[in-house]
């Protein structure tokens, strides 16, 4: 997933990166309102981690921005203000969870992965494509029922290939998937990834629309 974590203290703001990079996400950081304005104008996000006082403003207007807009970007809200008052007020306003700090990094992304499958829809055990199986909630692949290594960009670019296996996905879109700002992106980048993954589950596993993009195939 491309995530945007709007955090105003560095060493946390770093951390939470750190994280989810690891968990195979795509993160950009903004450490003021400003910032994260400016990057959920310019990149359609698949969630928003949202600290609410930030040096320039209360996050909760980008929140009311967004939902003002009719953009429904998931918003998970991550802040110490604690009152049951503030809670709802952010949940009002249109967060789809509130968590309160300090809190522990595999739950954050726990609440990530359940508004992620609540915001798309896809809560299936397993999405089959012939000898191919894939788990999103164990983030594994199988072939033939023998698990399949992968890096977490390759398990990043078929788990979003495989999330609508009938719609094509453009490089552009793919790129989005994997990288953050100011990542260095090789021009062939996602073409390595795709030929890597082929490699590993099939040539057939990845379909080619020649001026288009990718799109999932059967095995």
């Amino acid at each position: 997933m491309r995530l945007l974590a709007v955090e105003d203290e560095p060493d946390l703001a770093e951390a939470i990166g750190a994280y989810l990079r690891t968990a195979g996400h795509a993160v950009d950081l903004a450490l003021r309102l400003e910032d994260a304005e400016a990057a959920a104008a310019g990149t359609d996000y698949d969630l928003i981690l949202l600290d609410l006082h930030l040096p320039d403003g209360d996050g909760l207007k980008l929140l009311r921005r967004l939902r003002a807009e009719g953009r429904r970007t998931p918003v998970l809200i991550v802040t110490a203000r604690d009152r049951i008052t503030e809670r709802i007020a952010g949940l009002e306003a249109g967060a789809d969870d509130y968590l309160v700090k300090p809190y522990d990094l595999d739950e954050m992304h726990a609440r990530i992965l359940a508004i992620h499958r609540r915001a798309t829809g896809i809560v299936e055990a397993e999405r089959r494509f012939g000898r191919l199986c894939i788990l999103p909630d164990r983030r594994q692949v199988l072939l033939d029922d023998a698990p399949v290594h992968l890096t977490l960009r390759e398990w990043a670019l078929i788990e979003r290939l495989s999330r609508r296996p009938d719609i094509t996905v453009t490089r552009a879109q793919m790129e989005d998937t994997l990288y953050g700002f100011g990542d260095e992106v090789e021009s062939n980048a996602i073409e390595a990834h795709i030929s890597r993954l082929r490699a590993k589950l099939g040539r057939d596993a990845i379909v080619t629309q020649r001026g288009f993009g990718y799109r999932m195939g059967q095995v």
